[in-house]
């Protein structure tokens, strides 16, 4: 019985295994080839200059531009609205049958496909609301995208702070919001900027919603209120048109890069928030 438990015990350990390295193999064929194909055409050129020609010519610039603009738009409005939940889920809220419905909810969110966020802030703020296709109405549609990762990385590290924490705190007299901004957090900014860094991850490679709701306009938006293209945006426009393989695999290979400078972030503070709670 014992040898044949073992047996099992290592069949399955191989097929672990075996199944992590085919996944792993194809991810990094996947990004070896884009890059290999992508980065001898990013150039100061394509960096520095604006696109022509539909965007057969020229750069991105304008497209930087309006990624850095909607990205930001997006993480300045989910932040603060996604920790003051958590800590409301955390700190504050009983187990009641209406916050355990909103946490359903919360959670249900974030398995919703991105083109129903898009539906809905193309019918809510681009049409109802009367704001156009513009960075304000992509900023406002992936801050709702991305507020259940916020939400749930920050109750999740919120939960690592000991209660020992907040009892000698509050034994010293401290009001119960002063422990939260004073004690709590401070001990858990890591892993919210790391649910932060995750949410960036995510918007910053989003097309669906930005399609429906920024508009895709190639020239320099200037305010919130002007239209505008992101980088993933412009990828899917110059593949499915096929208007140049240079500038669409450039194009691929930068966003992959800043895709992966951001989760090897989200992993640094992940690994050094652990070592400080160890």
């Amino acid at each position: 019985m014992r040898m044949g438990k073992k047996i099992k015990s290592g069949a399955y350990n191989v097929l672990i295994w075996a199944v992590a390295f085919i996944t792993l193999a194809f991810l990094a064929l996947i990004i070896c080839f884009i890059l290999v194909k992508g980065l001898p055409h990013i150039t100061w050129t394509f960096l520095s200059q604006e696109p022509a020609d539909l965007g057969r010519g020229g750069g991105i610039l304008s497209i930087i531009v309006g990624t850095v603009y909607v990205t930001l738009l997006s993480i300045v409005i989910a932040t603060p609205v996604g920790v003051a939940a958590a800590v409301f889920f955390n700190e504050y809220s009983k187990e009641t049958k209406v916050v355990k419905v909103i946490r359903f909810f919360t959670e249900v969110l974030a398995g919703i496909p991105s083109i129903i966020f898009g539906l809905f802030g193309f019918a809510f703020f681009v049409i109802a609301l009367g704001m156009g296709w513009s960075v304000l109405s992509g900023g406002l549609t992936l801050a709702v995208m991305i507020l259940p990762t916020i939400v749930r990385s920050t109750e999740e590290a919120l939960k690592t702070v000991p209660m020992s924490y907040r009892e000698g705190s509050l034994s010293l007299g401290a009001t119960k919001w002063y422990t939260i901004k004073k004690v709590v957090l401070p001990c858990c900014n890591n892993g919210i900027i790391t649910g932060v860094i995750l949410g960036v991850g995510r918007a910053i490679g989003e097309t669906a919603a930005v399609m429906l709701t920024v508009g895709g306009s190639l020239n320099m938006p200037i305010s919130v209120m002007d239209s505008a293209r992101t980088m993933a945006l412009h990828l899917y426009m110059l593949a499915s048109e096929g208007l140049s393989d240079e500038k669409t695999y450039a194009t691929a290979a930068l966003l992959i890069i800043i895709v992966l400078l951001i989760n090897a972030g989200a992993n640094a503070i992940g690994r050094r928030a652990s070592r400080q709670m160890e």
